[in-house]
């Protein structure tokens, strides 16, 4: 166990601490992080390239992959208020909601056009549609990914994420020519995870940032009906095709999830201890991701990555596509 946290050390407390790690980019006097669930991954996989987890570890790396990814997950339920939902108008927010139904449904078409597994397709949906990474993370285990489908979608989507940054900057700016608000919608309703949201948001001004901010946020207060909307899908699907599962209840990360998102709606704990848990949700998930990368097969990546980035390619593509189609028919200038 202790082996598997020396592992990552150097990421808490080296050049990788806090939300992003050290390597940026200045652009437009503003900095441009890359999200650090991303380089947890690839830590833990160029570790097993080259060391490979030793047999000793192996208990570490399941508690890290298993409960302390539930933890992560249920601490991460602090970050959501569902008092934004007031800031935004009911046109912007069932944009937003038809826009994630179409992106998760869109994975699904594009995985029977490609032949493409379809779970893999579905994180790929979900982590394009909602969140990136914390998404993927809170629905692998509904889903029934396993540990190279969770590696190759996290990498897939962070990657997409980064490069879509800089491409609606000059989509929105130079080629579509949107007003702040505007631009700042179209960067909250695609981007997948909020950092990126606020960098490329703010890179732009005030007014597109805090737009692109709240309508992210409403994105992920959706992360809580799309997993109870899997549970539910996946449940009736088992019985459906006459698969034996064990009946048990809604798994107890879920629950706790969702409790904690109600403790910032309802004031329930001081704003300096929702920091902490929510901070605490980011080192914990980190944990999980190293964990999940040193049990990642390479072969496998290198088989079905390159499919995979034109997969989350074509969806973020057509998911960018179907929002700027909306925001020409519900939202004026």
């Amino acid at each position: 166990m202790l082996k598997l946290f020396y592992v990552f050390i150097p990421l808490f407390f080296g050049p990788f601490h806090g939300n992003h790690f050290g390597i940026v980019v200045i652009m437009d006097s503003r900095l441009f992080a890359f999200w650090v669930v991303v380089i947890g991954i690839m830590a833990g996989m160029v570790w097993s390239i080259f060391a490979g987890p030793k047999e000793s570890w192996l208990p570490g790396i399941n508690l890290a992959e298993k409960q302390i990814l539930a933890w992560a997950i249920i601490f991460m339920g602090v970050k959501l208020d569902f008092n934004i939902v007031k800031e935004l108008g009911l046109k912007a927010i069932l944009i937003i909601i038809i826009a994630i139904i179409f992106t998760i449904s869109l994975s699904q078409v594009f995985a029977r056009l490609l032949r493409f597994d379809r779970r893999l397709a579905l994180l790929l949906g979900i982590g394009n549609g909602v969140c990136g990474s914390s998404a993927i993370a809170a629905t692998e285990k509904i889903v029934g990914a396993g540990k190279n489908e969770v590696g190759i979608s996290v990498t897939v989507v962070n990657f997409l994420g980064v490069t879509g940054m800089f491409l609606l900057l000059l989509l929105t700016k130079f080629v579509l020519h949107y007003n702040d608000l505007q631009s700042g919608f179209l960067i909250g309703n695609t981007l997948q995870a909020v950092g990126q949201v606020v960098a490329a948001g703010f890179s732009i001004d005030e007014t597109a940032g805090h737009t692109a901010t709240i309508v992210k946020m409403i994105r992920i207060l959706m992360l809580t009906p799309i997993v109870l909307s899997l549970l539910f899908y996946v449940s009736r699907r088992n019985k459906q095709t006459g698969v034996a599962v064990k009946k048990q209840g809604i798994p107890y990360y879920i629950t706790g999830f969702i409790f904690m998102s109600l403790v910032p709606t309802f004031h329930i704990l001081n704003a300096g201890v929702i920091a902490v848990l929510g901070q605490l949700s980011h080192y914990l998930l980190l944990l999980a991701m190293v964990a999940i990368g040193l049990k990642i097969n390479i072969k496998s990546i290198k088989n079905q990555g390159g499919k995979a980035l034109l997969l989350g390619g074509l969806i973020f593509l057509f998911q960018i596509l179907f929002s700027i189609l909306m925001m020409y028919w519900f939202i004026k200038k």
